[in-house]
């Protein structure tokens, strides 16, 4: 079986920096796309960041120039680094991951249980 979990989130000031990890485990043959979503209350989720796996990534324009989406092939764990945090910022952060497993032909789609992070000023 497969499960997502995403790490790392918390309380920081305006300006401060966080790093969340998700990270993938169970029978996975390979991971291919990631994709960090944020949704904060009353909004709808928005796309953060996507990675696929040739290595391309793309950007929502509120968070390009400070945040990076990376990756671990070898832990099966993808990154969110993010600098310069503002307060709208906050939200729950989750990520979405493409992958191939050993239990089903074909791509599936798992989702993390989400991080929270919160940005005060």
């Amino acid at each position: 079986q497969v499960q997502v979990m995403e790490s790392g989130g918390g309380l920081v000031q305006a300006g401060g920096s966080l790093r969340l990890s998700c990270a993938a485990s169970g029978s996975i043959i390979s991971i291919n796309a990631v994709g960090w979503y944020r949704q904060a209350p009353g909004k709808q989720r928005e796309l953060v960041a996507f990675s696929t796996s040739s290595g391309s990534t793309k950007y929502a324009d509120s968070v390009k120039g400070r945040f990076t989406i990376s990756r671990d092939n070898a832990k099966n764990t993808a990154y969110l680094q993010m600098n310069s945090l503002k307060p709208e910022d906050t939200a729950v952060y989750s990520c979405k991951v493409e992958l191939r497993s050993t239990t089903a032909w074909g791509l599936l789609i798992y989702w993390g249980q989400g991080t929270q992070v919160t940005v005060s000023s």
